[in-house]
């Protein structure tokens, strides 16, 4: 198990220093869900939802959550990303949706928090679209599923039994 690094020798928060570091392809992939009631489910399954096209709004501000990822996050650098993609699956058993944002660049640190923001600010925006509908939404199980590139090279995480 690593150390934290974003502290000083005296405890103080201080951005990591990477100005040592080699620039390789980072990758980081970040999934999450929201559950909803069945009518709301199924509202925007059908695209019946009265503020337009959820997924595809929801899309976009993904993006833009990734890419103002160091305006939110105190301590993440500035990145130059390649790549900010989203990908929404309907999940009907569950009336859910699972959101997995992926974000690549090539620099020096990774693209994880760019990768989990992106996610994060996807499903809120299902929530703030939604909610006239079903106030009781839940969105939950956000997390890092892969990440590659750079000196820790990959980590993948491991499913647990009964996950999608």
């Amino acid at each position: 198990m690593g150390e934290f690094t974003h502290f000083n020798n005296r405890g103080e928060a201080v951005m990591v220093d990477v100005s040592e570091k080699k620039q390789t392809v980072r990758e980081a992939i970040a999934a999450g869900t929201i559950t909803m009631s069945r009518a709301c489910f199924l509202k925007l399954a059908e695209g019946g939802m009265g503020k337009g096209d959820v997924l595809g709004v929801a899309r976009i501000a993904g993006i833009m959550g990734a890419k103002k990822t160091s305006e939110l996050i105190p301590l993440c650098h500035v990145l130059n990303l390649s790549k900010v993609e989203l990908e929404f699956f309907l999940l009907e058993q569950e009336c859910a949706v699972k959101a997995v944002c992926t974000v690549r660049t090539v620099g020096k640190t990774g693209v994880e928090m760019e990768a989990l923001t992106g996610v994060s600010t996807a499903l809120l925006t299902i929530y703030d679209m939604c909610k006239a509908v079903d106030k009781s939404m839940e969105i939950g199980n956000i997390c890092l599923e892969k990440k590659t590139g750079g000196k820790s090279g990959i980590y993948q995480r491991q499913m647990e039994s009964g996950e999608q």
